[in-house]
């Protein structure tokens, strides 16, 4: 016990380290949207969307005894989880903050047997292989209050670019009232140069240490989700991970994708089924979002209708030349409303909103005749400041979170 004492003073003068360090006021929009009051979280999400950081703003705020411990430390691979909580609950520390959780190899054991045997404590978690913590979270369904971090709106870059707050709309205040809530931000900001900006480096917080290494960083943190993250937990060959690797290209670089499975299957010399899983695989590791006409009850042998990168900047990233305008319209709207809504294909128009609103995306001069008809159509158009009537602009999706 002593021997773990000792190496457990390091981790705690770490924790310490991080409680006094010089956090950023900008807070991701799930700060408020989770109930801190549950006894065990789940912070799920991509690699670099700010997990870290709004734990320990959180930890900051809070009046209890804390400790943050970071589970990718070799600490870990000598003494379990288990045991060095229960020497902490000793000295009167009641709030666990959990970092990297998927590195440790009996997290979803260890959480679970803790949760049971100490219900005065409280696990705050998170992990950045969502795809392993989605396998692992079913032992802590009944325990687990889980939640996934997305990468910034477009309200967010705005907020964290310009240091102030910007207002979020409801979709349905959006689809009524765009106009009253377009002109005074447009007569406030370039925003048409500013969506620009955020269409090609805005989607992850990290993009502030260097614009100029930001896709660099994109791609190696891609191949970190693809080596690190999947191959392992998958079983993946080397020829899987190149497959995959060869796809995102090809994506990048697409109008918007509609998938003939048999000639993707030849190019990537890979079979129709592994070709399907290859889709599933990269949708669960929030590298792809995949399109159907239903969101519920899909197997994954079931084609994708559309496939797209899941965020625009991942086409700038893998692309060798300017990404096609149309499809990175269509990756960003789909990608800020799969945040907070069920986004399906419809029978007419690009997009289908919680089975009840169709969208259709387009430049400046999209007119409205494919739309003819079709009750709660509207369009989302790129290179406007302001719409009129069913003519919304498309900048002013991303500010739903």
């Amino acid at each position: 016990m002593l021997y773990i004492e000792n190496k457990m003073e390091r981790l705690v003068q770490n924790s310490k380290r991080k409680k006094g360090a010089k956090l950023p006021d900008f807070r991701r929009y799930l700060y408020d949207r989770i109930d801190w009051s549950q006894r065990l979280i789940l912070i799920l999400g991509h690699r670099g969307t700010g997990k870290t950081t709004l734990m320990l703003q959180y930890m900051q705020q809070s009046q209890e005894k804390t400790i943050f411990l970071s589970l990718d430390d070799y600490f870990f691979e000598e003494v379990r989880l288990i045991t060095l909580v229960e020497q902490l609950y000793k000295e009167g520390i009641r709030t666990f903050f959990l970092d990297e959780v998927h590195r440790y190899q009996f997290w979803s054991t260890d959480l679970k047997q803790l949760f049971d045997g100490y219900p005065e404590a409280n696990f705050i978690v998170s992990g950045s292989s969502v795809l392993a913590l989605e396998k692992g979270k079913a032992d802590l369904s009944r325990r687990a209050a889980v939640y996934h971090l997305e990468g910034l709106s477009f309200r967010e870059f705005l907020s964290l670019e310009l240091g102030q707050n910007f207002p979020k709309f409801t979709l349905e205040e959006i689809l009524a009232q765009h106009v009253a809530f377009a002109e005074p931000l447009t007569d406030q900001l370039d925003i048409l140069s500013y969506f620009e900006q955020y269409l090609t480096y805005g989607y992850y917080p990290f993009y502030r240490e260097s614009k100029n290494l930001y896709h660099q960083r994109l791609l190696e943190i891609t191949n970190l989700v693809l080596e690190i993250d999947l191959a392992p937990m998958e079983e993946l060959s080397y020829k899987t991970v190149r497959s995959m690797k060869k796809l995102l290209f090809i994506l990048s670089e697409s109008v918007p994708f509609i998938p003939n499975i048999s000639k993707l299957a030849e190019r990537l010399e890979a079979s129709r089924n592994t070709v399907l899983r290859t889709f599933d695989l990269l949708e669960q590791a929030k590298l792809l979002l995949l399109l159907r006409y239903e969101t519920h009850g899909v197997s994954f042998l079931q084609k994708p209708e559309k496939v797209y990168l899941q965020n625009p900047n991942l086409a700038y990233a893998f692309a060798s030349q300017t990404p096609n305008r149309g499809n990175l319209r269509e990756t960003f709207f789909f990608n800020q409303l799969q945040v907070l809504h069920a986004v399906t294909l419809p029978k007419q128009g690009d997009f289908m909103l919680n089975q009840t609103y169709v969208l259709e995306i387009g430049g400046a001069h999209k007119g409205g005749q494919q739309l003819i008809g079709i009750p709660n159509a509207f369009i989302a158009a790129d290179d406007i400041k302001t719409g009129s009537g069913t003519k919304i602009p498309l900048w002013l999706f991303g500010f739903l979170y």
